[in-house]
C-alpha cells in the first residue's frame, strides 16, 4: 500500500501535502522538523489519509 496525505500545523497556520508508504513514521520525521518546509513546525497532524495500491495511483 501507499498513501497520499494532507498535514495541518496550527503553528505555522500550514498545509503540507505528501505520500509515503509508511504515513505515520514519516509523521514522525516531519515533527521532529526534519529538513524542508515541514522543518518550520512541530505540531503536523493528519487531516486526510488516503491508501492506495501503488505510488503511481498515489501520485496521480
Amino acid at each position: 500500500m501507499f498513501y497520499t496525505y494532507i498535514l495541518y500545523s496550527q503553528t505555522a497556520d500550514k498545509y503540507y501535502v505528501g505520500s509515503s508508504s509508511s504515513p505515520e513514521d514519516r509523521l514522525k520525521k516531519h515533527r521532529n522538523k526534519s529538513k524542508g518546509f515541514t522543518n518550520q513546525a512541530s505540531d503536523w497532524e493528519f487531516v486526510f489519509q488516503k491508501s492506495f495500491e501503488d505510488k503511481s495511483h498515489a501520485l496521480s
